[in-house]
């Protein structure tokens, strides 16, 4: 199982970034996917997740109505929507995504079983 994020790179406060999520060797369906982040030093962070098809998504509350979580079921991706990015929001992000994880535990990283490479986001002031 592969999960291949992209879409990251350097943007201006205040503007807007896509990341994409392609897995492959597994339908991710109907798993728990997510996105966390992480900077030097400090432990990886929840962003967000859709805990199954059908249910809504959760979000880390320094996120709330900038970050949109959602995936493409036909494509077997998820993506993360990121408007009005700060500083702060600068870190490199992971996709995630967890067949097994429970409804309570969409924002531990343990929850998850499969996880992309990575994509760096860079926000400057």
């Amino acid at each position: 199982v592969q999960l291949q994020a992209s879409g990251g790179g350097l943007v201006q406060a205040g503007g807007s970034l896509t990341l994409s999520c392609a897995a492959s060797g597994r339908t991710v369906s109907r798993d728990t996917v997510g996105w966390f982040r992480q900077t030097p030093g400090k432990e990886r962070a929840f962003v967000a997740a859709l805990f199954r098809t059908g249910y809504g998504p959760d979000y880390a509350d320094s996120v709330k109505g900038r970050f949109t979580i959602f995936r493409d079921n036909a494509k077997n991706s998820l993506y993360l929507q990121m408007n009005n990015l700060k500083p702060e929001d600068t870190a490199v992000y992971y996709c995630a995504a967890g067949p097994s994880a429970i409804r309570s535990s969409v924002a531990s990283p343990s929850a998850y079983r499969y996880w992309g490479q990575g994509t760096l986001v860079t926000v400057s002031s």
